[in-house]
């Protein structure tokens, strides 16, 4: 699932009595040197890590977040249920904000970004910020018309009180202690590793204009979650292990259940995501070309440049500006000024910045546009001076 606001946001944001729960959790995980160890216990909670971990990427993220397959209102309500049996707030409020994050991914208004707001807070530090308490009920409009899943928005703990009793009833205290408390909290931080070891690291297949990254390692303790930049590149597909080596169990399963009729019509990514032949939108050129700007340092170009021309070039480069000053492109193009790097710089500072696409030529004729209208303004406002 990047942080709204800016670094300086400061302690008060965190609603510290929502953490005592989930800090009491962690603390019943230490109880085992009381309760004991039991096979019992450790193969239940073997079993609900796996059927969790399954329920939320199939559920909360694949099916409720990205609808990325259809199936009916039982299985629905069966796959709601059990992912919120790992105490991971409602279905509605995870869905939620899951969409949130797709639309500003490592932005300032995402919601768990460790570029924004850094490791931690991305990680869980997220969860208990007061301004992410509340669920946006207008961006899941498409499941809050459904009573039953709204009973467990409203509900959203009793899946997992009544999932701990179920542990305590067959395994006793060390069933509820290692079956319950310690899968919860082993499926709570594989979970949160998405949104910020995913976001850190590992490889990029693709070119997505976030930090969003494939991580074998937690492809294999969330059932193919960790393929986190095949899932950015194309968000829809229920499929995110796009190579034959990528294991994603989640998608093998639901293409067994989609043999015996439980779900259908589930969506893969085109052949030309498959071979990174597609061409990228413009929001996402838009964004890598400003990463890719950022890289050269305009005003200090600026000043490069005024240095080196004398007043009347200088007073000349400034009237052509402001001639076109819709169009700085093409006036500072045509003045061929010194120290301005060319198009080729920005080509080669591309190639070592991104991974390969069909798109990149467009990225850097759009990073080389906006570094001459900053150029431009900069050079315009030492005229002025």
């Amino acid at each position: 699932m990047s942080a709204e606001g800016h670094r300086d946001k400061g302690p008060d944001d965190i609603v510290y009595p929502s953490t005592i729960p989930f800090l009491l959790v962690h603390a019943a995980c230490l109880a085992a040197i009381w309760s004991g160890l039991t096979w019992r216990a450790i193969a239940l909670g073997v079993a609900l890590y796996w059927l969790r971990i399954f329920a939320i990427g199939a559920g909360y993220h694949r099916y409720f977040s990205h609808r990325s397959y259809s199936t009916g209102r039982v299985f629905q309500f069966v796959m709601a249920f059990l992912a919120q049996s790992s105490a991971q707030r409602s279905v509605l409020w995870w869905a939620a904000k899951h969409r949130h994050h797709h639309l500003y991914s490592d932005l300032a208004q995402d919601v768990h970004s460790p570029r924004q707001k850094g490791f931690l807070y991305s990680h869980v530090g997220w969860i208990f910020d007061k301004k992410h308490d509340a669920t946006d009920l207008s961006k899941v409009k498409d499941l809050a018309r459904y009573p039953e899943l709204m009973w467990l928005h409203q509900l959203e703990l009793a899946p997992a009180v009544l999932l701990g009793t179920f542990c305590f009833a067959i395994g006793g205290w060390p069933g509820l202690v290692v079956g319950f408390f310690w899968s919860t909290v082993l499926v709570y931080h594989a979970t949160f590793g998405i949104n910020s070891l995913a976001h850190v690291r590992g490889r990029k297949r693709y070119v997505t204009a976030d930090e969003s990254r494939n991580n074998w390692l937690l492809a294999l303790a969330t059932m193919g979650e960790g393929w986190h930049n095949n899932h950015h590149a194309y968000q829809i597909s229920v499929r995110q292990g796009f190579k034959w080596w990528e294991i994603d169990p989640t998608y093998y399963i639901l293409k067994v259940f989609s043999r015996f009729g439980l779900v259908w019509g589930l969506k893969t990514p085109p052949k030309q995501i498959l071979r990174n032949e597609h061409r990228l939108g413009i929001d996402v050129i838009n964004r890598a070309a400003e990463e890719l700007t950022a890289r050269f340092d305009s005003k200090r170009i600026s000043l490069a440049i005024a240095l080196a021309l004398c007043g009347r070039e200088l007073s000349l480069a400034r009237e052509a500006f402001a001639r076109a000053r819709s169009d700085a492109f093409e006036a500072l193009t045509a003045l061929h000024l010194p120290h301005l790097p060319d198009r080729e710089a920005f080509l080669a500072e591309a190639k070592e910045m991104f991974v390969k696409t069909v798109s990149l030529d467009r990225i850097v004729d759009r990073a080389y546009e906006l570094l001459l209208v900053a150029v431009g303004v900069h050079l315009a406002a030492m005229a002025e001076g």
